[in-house]
């Protein structure tokens, strides 16, 4: 039964409650929800019945393609002068002993270690150290264009950029001019958290503040360049603090329209300071995706990290609103490794990643950054794949 049949299924639904028809009728009149809806989304939806409402609007927009992209990762330091409560990954300064701190050769050679693999990006972001300033990172972009002109850098987030630009002195429009100069294409989404002061405030205070975090990507999108966004959800928000999330980077993609994806963070609880707070059930990660899918009408992408969540999760996804599970990544991040992800070294060919998107009955596309399409998969036969070639990550100390 295809997306539109299932929604006339869920209004014949004699059961269905008065206010759960009426967001219902508003997916099906494409009309946005309000706050108040998405909470009570949140308090009152089984999962059966949001998923119904996220697959109808993802099918409408995508109908079965599911992107991926061949990427890989640059983490140039765990090392960190924040303090995260949540953060499996970074350690302070004073522990530097378990940490490593990449040189620009190091990050230049992880690059050209995909020299002969055909990978369209280089994600680059880590913690945060004051000689990762902005003159490196802007040299390190320019190095990376100059050696491999068609690698696409999607770098940084605004925890690094807010930092880098107060040590320099600049403000955010000509700070994120000048990385647009030196050679940065996009900006991910991470540093997002949870908006809201009350969480933020709790779990992340040393860093920018919200509306630090969105006046950065509304400078980067007046320049006509695409970002991404997250949420880092299932750890002390409430609901309300989610829609709140939600709304914020709502209006701001009403005025810019320069967000391309939303991806909600799953928090794992393994070696943290808030390992005592349980993780989120797989039952409410698929109600989260398919909320953030109703509410978010105006980002044409939600994407699951297959790595983060597990490839069956990530599957599963793709009939919760979920039209994006991201990339290769050959075991080039331990940020998720290192909170607990099943995934402990996160790496799948292509035809890995093809096979994971079939078996559910979805459309692969191999995409760039940019979405534009690089090679549909769904009739495409698989020769005998090449191995890639790996480039070995720091060993952390037990």
């Amino acid at each position: 039964m295809d997306s539109a049949n299932q929604l006339e299924t869920l209004f014949n639904n004699k059961n269905l409650s008065n206010q759960h028809r009426e967001i219902a009728q508003k997916v099906k009149n494409n009309e946005r929800i309000t706050f108040d809806e998405g909470v009570h989304l949140y308090q009152t939806a089984d999962l059966s019945y949001l998923g119904v409402l996220a697959n109808y609007i993802r099918e409408k927009r995508h109908g079965n393609n599911t992107y991926f992209n061949r990427n890989f990762h640059i983490e140039p330091t765990n090392l960190c002068v924040y303090d995260c409560k949540f953060c499996s990954y970074s350690v302070l300064i004073k522990e530097r002993s378990e940490g490593w701190e990449y040189t620009m050769d190091e990050m230049l050679n992880i690059v050209k270690s995909y020299d002969d693999q055909p990978v369209t990006e280089a994600h680059i972001v880590g913690g945060v150290l004051p000689q990762y300033d902005m003159d490196f990172y802007m040299n390190l972009f320019t190095a990376i264009k100059k050696h491999r002109p068609d690698l696409h850098v999607k770098a940084l987030t605004p925890v690094e950029y807010h930092y880098i630009f107060k040590k320099a002195k600049v403000d955010y429009a000509t700070g994120m001019k000048m990385m647009k100069e030196a050679g940065l294409e996009s900006m991910p989404g991470g540093g997002a958290e949870i908006f809201h002061p009350d969480i933020r405030n709790q779990i992340a205070k040393d860093k920018c503040n919200a509306d630090q975090w969105l006046q950065i990507h509304e400078e980067w999108h007046k320049l006509g360049m695409r970002s991404n966004a997250t949420m880092l959800y299932g750890h002390i928000e409430t609901f309300e603090h989610r829609i709140d999330h939600l709304q914020r980077l709502r209006d701001l993609q009403d005025k810019t329209g320069g967000f391309q994806t939303f991806i909600p963070l799953k928090f794992r609880n393994q070696d943290n300071q808030m390992s005592n707070v349980p993780e989120s059930t797989v039952v409410e990660d698929l109600r989260n995706y398919a909320i953030s899918r109703i509410y978010l009408d105006n980002f044409d992408h939600i994407k699951a990290y297959w790595a983060m969540i597990s490839r069956s999760t990530a599957q599963l996804s793709l009939n919760f609103g979920v039209d994006d599970i991201d990339g290769t990544l050959d075991d080039t991040t331990k940020i998720y490794s290192m909170a607990g992800a099943e995934e402990q070294h996160p790496a799948m060919s292509t035809k890995d990643l093809v096979k994971l998107i079939k078996d559910v009955g979805r459309k692969p596309i191999e995409r760039d950054t940019l979405y534009n399409v690089v090679t549909d998969y769904e009739n495409v036969e698989f020769a005998d794949e090449v191995k890639p070639k790996y480039y070995a990550l720091p060993v952390i100390n037990n």
